[in-house]
Formats: structure tokens, sequence, C-alpha cells
């Protein structure tokens, strides 16, 4: 069965580190892998591509060594395998032009401004990787003890009734 990632890409480590201790809660059916630079985001995306699993969300800092959070985000949009995949801008530095720019290029589903609220993070990831499963071929039930357990019962019964 492919397993769900979440991809949290920030070059500071404890900043990376505390995002990833927020996301712990969907640890049990969901994988949280790290990156710290762009270019470590795209050896992440291809070894989980290679393993078969699904990349449901970026959680990407804007300021990163080299290429922007932003410049990650809008590569994923463009990439007709990759459009899927949710895209969260999580940073205190990006200025007006980069945020219209991850709006508008990288079709960003949400913007969350350091310092951030864990509970908003938690609250915002369960809702796009929510969306990722039902737009899938995941099996809701396998994620409806972490996820919008209501938003996929209710998808696999009317599921259940088309089929």
């Amino acid at each position: 069965m492919s397993e769900l990632v979440i991809l949290v890409v920030e070059d500071e480590p404890d900043v990376r580190a505390q995002i990833v201790r927020d996301l712990a809660v969907f640890r049990r059916g969901i994988r949280v892998d790290e990156a710290e630079t762009v270019d470590d985001a795209e050896a992440a995306i291809a070894e989980v591509a290679a393993g078969g699993d699904i990349l449901g969300l970026v959680v990407a800092d804007h300021r990163l060594p080299g290429r922007t959070g932003v410049d990650l985000l809008v590569s994923l949009d463009h990439d007709p395998e990759l459009r899927h995949v949710r895209r969260v801008l999580l940073t205190g530095q990006a200025g007006h032009q980069d945020t219209i720019r991850a709006i508008n290029e990288a079709r960003l589903d949400h913007y969350l401004a350091k310092p951030w609220d864990a509970d908003e993070l938690v609250t915002v990831s369960r809702s796009l990787l929510t969306d990722v499963v039902l737009d899938s071929d995941l099996d809701p039930l396998a994620y409806v003890q972490e996820l919008d357990g209501p938003r996929l019962l209710e998808a696999y019964s009317q599921q259940g009734r088309t089929d």
C-alpha cells in the first residue's frame, strides 16, 4: 500500500524540528520527511515517487539557501505529476511580492506566518491531506483516525453507492 508523505522544507534545524514535532500527530499513518534546501527537497520528492508513495503536502519556508521555497512550490504546480500536492508556505520572511507569486504561480493552499500556531498548522494540514486522500486512489478508511474522519467516511459511503 502506498504511504502518504508530508515534506517539511526548512533550513533552520531548530525550526524544522519544531514543525516536525507539531506534525507528529500524523506519524502513525503518514510519514513526515525533512529537507533543508530546495535541492534536498527535490531529492526527497524523487525518493517518494521511486518508493511508490504519494507526496501529499509540502510545508516550505520561503528563505532557503539557493532557490526559495516559493520556487519549489511553483515547480510543484508546474509538474503535472505533482499538481495534486498541497502547498503551505510557512515563513516570516516572505515579502509582499513573494507572497503574491506563491498565491498566483504556485496555487498556494495556505500561508502561515512565523511564529505559527501549532494547532492551526495541524488543522490546516489535516484538511489538506484529507483533500489529497479524497482526490487519490488511497483507501480513505486507512486515514479515518488521523485525518478528517467524517469527510472520509462520507466520501467512502458515497463511493459505495456509485460502484
